[in-house]
């Protein structure tokens, strides 16, 4: 006869064994999903910290081409391990390059961005102003403080300077008229006074320190700026849209771009334009009378950019035209028309000037780092002392600098 009694502590035993093993399986399921989950958050770290080196691999491998003159797309792929980091060198706007390096291991991404730009605070290499086919015009008692190469005619009135080197390309081309502080390569000299050596086919009424004759033509070298670029932020300007005449006045303040101006964009009496993306005005610009635009730091951070217009650009009466204050940021006033081009006077400051068919008529006074064009013309008493230029091994002294990287960060 079985015991109901015994039934019952039998099953109180296997009822406390069943339980005793789920807590312990529930433990170790615990235990099991706890150091599943730590391995895969360490797993995740060890990537990203991979993917992250891998990043600044590129950012080297971009620099020491760079360095070397080494030649490389854009972007290019650079093999680290198992991983890859996709390198974009942008071009050089105000002395600055940005260089940006993605770093990508098994899908795990970071990104690197770093800013590469002259600095003048030690040198390595010697600079100059670069001018076109236009050549330069210099109004009396103007002066140059620094290198200039052209690849048009000088031609100066009284009392004119230029204190570095000068060089100007091409068989036919000229001086004429200028004081010139070091050595001058020309292929005709006239009635200018070169303190160093003149290196000349022909000369005539000009004095110098020492005469070499010039044994080949001078080539000519292209504008930093081409259609193609021109084109390109045309294209990025007209995708956010197109407007007609643009007009800020007063105390007003407003962002815009990118954006197709057709008409006249004008700044007026203290107003304030934040700059988002690229703007192409089909006519003129007028910035004046302490007006400001500037680009938008959350838009462009480190990165420069740049206003284009089909008409006439005028700076004048204190306004000032900036980067976005970061690093390597720069803003870029280019006009595509012919005459005076780009007007700059009466205290107004700027980064970089570009003009592609016109002169950069520049009067009273004016600050700016960059100027580089079809041609310049110096109105009476006006002095250009510019920050960064041409590179070209062949000036010996004059303003100089040293490629630096300015600024190393993480941005994704």
């Amino acid at each position: 006869m079985l015991n109901p009694q015994k039934n019952q502590k039998g099953f109180a035993a296997f009822y406390i064994t069943l339980l005793i093993m789920a807590v312990i399986l529930g433990i170790a399921g615990s235990i099991f999903i706890s150091t599943w989950g730590e391995q895969k958050i360490s797993g995740n770290i060890v990537k990203s910290s991979q993917a992250y080196y891998i990043a600044e691999a590129g950012i080297e491998d971009a620099l020491l081409r760079l360095v070397k003159g080494m030649n490389f797309s854009n972007p290019y792929n650079f093999k680290v391990g198992s991983g890859t980091s996709t390198v974009e060198i942008s071009d050089i706007v105000g002395g600055s390059r940005i260089i940006t390096s993605q770093g990508d291991i098994f899908n795990r991404i970071k990104k690197v961005r770093i800013v590469y730009e002259i600095s003048t605070e030690k040198t390595s290499f010697y600079y100059g102003a670069q001018v076109g086919e236009g050549g330069i015009i210099m109004d009396d008692n103007s002066q140059i403080e620094g290198n200039v190469f052209s690849n048009g005619n000088i031609n100066a009135g009284p009392n004119t300077q230029i204190t570095g080197t000068v060089r100007v390309a091409k068989n036919g081309n000229y001086i004429n008229g200028v004081n010139i502080g070091k050595d001058a390569y020309v292929y005709q000299c006239l009635n200018s006074e070169i303190t160093g050596t003149l290196n000349a086919a022909t000369t005539s009424n000009c004095t110098y320190g020492n005469y070499v004759l010039l044994s080949e033509e001078i080539a000519t070298s292209a504008l930093p700026i081409s259609q193609e670029q021109i084109n390109q932020w045309k294209e990025e300007a007209a995708s956010g849209g197109t407007i007609s005449d643009y007009t800020l006045s007063g105390t007003q303040k407003a962002s815009l771009g990118p954006k197709k101006i057709e008409g006249t964009l004008i700044l007026q009496n203290n107003a304030e334009l934040s700059i988002t993306g690229t703007i192409w005005v089909t006519g003129n610009i007028t910035i004046q009378d302490k007006a400001k635009a500037y680009l938008d730091k959350n838009a462009y951070g480190s990165n420069s950019g740049v206003i284009i217009s089909d008409g006439k650009t005028t700076l004048q009466n204190s306004s000032k035209t900036f980067g976005s204050g970061e690093t390597g940021s720069y803003i870029m006033l280019i006009s595509t028309a012919t005459g005076d081009a780009i007007t700059i006077q009466d205290s107004a400051e700027t980064d970089i000037l570009f003009t592609q068919n016109g002169y950069i008529l520049i009067q009273n006074s004016a600050k700016l780092r960059e100027i580089s064009g079809y041609g310049i013309h110096l109105k009476n008493s006006v002095k250009i002392i510019y920050e960064v230029g041409l590179q070209d091994t062949s000036f010996t002294s004059g303003p100089g600098g040293t490629w630096e990287v300015t600024s190393w960060k993480e941005v994704e």
